[in-house]
């Protein structure tokens, strides 16, 4: 293997190689491709993909439209449920949400290929541009939004068709969030997110203002002063640091900030990269990160995690992943320390760990990572500039059944708040519910004004 040159490096393959790397992780299905894969559907009538589903989205009625010729038909039944459903088809943990309950996993160990297929009907609308929805009479009712990410555009979109004027606030310069921002380019590729989002606010009713952060340049009082409601879906905007020595060191990054310049970048070769990358952390966001890494050149990547292989929170299947790209995963190690040379990265300590009790303990027995790049992926947190006066649970923002916040007239819903799961799909279903309880609220307030009147 011949031997790469150290430090971070752009430019380290061909562009032959980036675009093969980068290249779509699950193609979309062809039209016959499809129709083979969804006449292995049972159709199921206490269908249990649908209860895994966080959207509840009706798979044997989309999957049985396909089947017959339909793919609109089967779009439109996803959308009514889950707006945001041609991103859920491919970075949805559907090996343990809808295809890990689909019955075909008893006979045949291999369930129906569910996210392929929700792919394959949505792709088809948004391309041809089919809008399914109108918004409803206008009823007079603005509702700001803060966070352009899944559940705020779930919210939005829910909102507008009920006829309300909706208003997102975003911080960044594009909508999307972590869709835009924070998943991995090899599985959205062709600027797939900002498709997704132009074909939401086709419905109408919805603007967008970018670069608007709360706290900087607005308060949650400006925005209850100047709307008749509030979601807050903001996401979790700072990301917890690495507290060891030489932490500050050049060449220590956040992964969060390494995948976004990645999915930013014009061009891959662009994107510098180490030679030995380790990434500290035990969630898709090191997987991600760790993968890309390795398709931008990396000769060794490891990822390192403190627990078990049992107790990460990336999915099996997503653990393959990296295996299969040539990452290396090692658990039961904690950093300790970064060692430098000539001002950068060379090194880092590990301190092995064990369960002792249930309690995760050092061993004092470490071991040495050669390492040019730290990616560092152990966790995000909530931001909480301009949320003075709201309650919080969990260090994020405490909500009801309905998405209801401890202010009146303001809900939150996605990662923001409590009961979040890093989960574009579950983002979107609270987004999507506390759209309706502002909506049956919005009601209420208009009822009585005319009541009044």
């Amino acid at each position: 293997m011949r031997r790469l040159e150290p430090g971070l490096k752009a430019g380290r393959l061909d562009a032959a190689d980036y675009a093969k790397n980068f290249s779509d992780l699950h193609p979309r299905l062809g039209g016959h491709e499809a129709l083979v894969a969804s006449d292995r559907c049972y159709f199921c009538h206490d269908a249990p993909c649908m209860t895994a589903c966080p959207t509840a989205i009706d798979i044997p009625m989309f999957i049985r439209q396909i089947s017959t010729g339909n793919p609109l038909g089967a779009a439109k039944t996803i959308f009514d449920q889950n707006i945001l459903g041609g991103m859920c088809a491919r970075v949805c943990p559907t090996e343990t949400l809808c295809e890990e309950a689909c019955v075909r996993n008893t006979a045949e160990e291999r369930p129906v290929e569910i996210g392929r297929l929700q792919r394959y009907a949505t792709d088809i609308a948004i391309e041809e541009g089919r809008q399914f929805y109108r918004p409803a009479a206008s009823t007079g009712r603005t509702v700001g939004i803060v966070g352009a990410g899944p559940a705020g555009l779930a919210a939005a979109h829910r909102l507008a068709m009920h006829g309300h004027q909706v208003t997102i606030y975003e911080a960044k310069d594009k909508a999307g969030g972590l869709n835009e921002y924070g998943i991995a380019a090899y599985k959205t590729p062709n600027d797939f997110a900002q498709k997704e989002v132009d074909y939401i606010l086709s419905l109408g009713n919805i603007d967008v203002l970018d670069g608007q952060m709360m706290g900087r340049d607005f308060t949650l009082g400006d925005l209850q002063a100047k709307h008749d409601a509030v979601f807050l879906g903001a996401g979790l905007g700072n990301v917890n640091g690495l507290n060891i020595p030489g932490a500050k060191i050049n060449g220590v990054l956040d992964a969060v900030e390494f995948i976004a310049h990645l999915r930013q970048a014009d061009n891959k070769a662009d994107v510098p990269v180490g030679r030995d990358v380790v990434v500290i952390g035990g969630g898709m966001t090191a997987i991600d990160a760790a993968v890309q890494a390795k398709l931008l050149g990396a000769e060794n990547v490891t990822i390192c995690y403190r627990r078990g292989k049992e107790h990460m929170n990336a999915s099996e299947f997503e653990q393959d992943l990296a295996t299969s790209k040539g990452v290396h995963i090692r658990h039961w190690l904690q950093p300790k320390e970064v060692a430098h040379h000539g001002g950068h990265c060379s090194a880092i300590t590990f301190e092995y760990t064990h369960l002792e009790n249930g309690m995760m303990k050092g061993t004092g027995h470490t071991t040495e990572i050669k390492a040019d790049q730290i990616l560092v992926a152990i966790g995000q947190k909530l931001d909480g500039q301009g949320l003075d006066g709201l309650k919080l649970e969990g260090g994020k923002i405490a909500i009801d059944t309905e998405g209801r916040t401890s202010i009146p007239g303001v809900w939150a819903g996605g990662d923001c708040a409590f009961g979040g799961q890093d989960l574009t799909v579950s983002a979107v279903a609270m987004g999507r519910d506390a759209a309706e309880s502002i909506n049956r609220s919005l009601a209420v307030m208009t009822a009585g004004a005319t009541a009044v009147a």
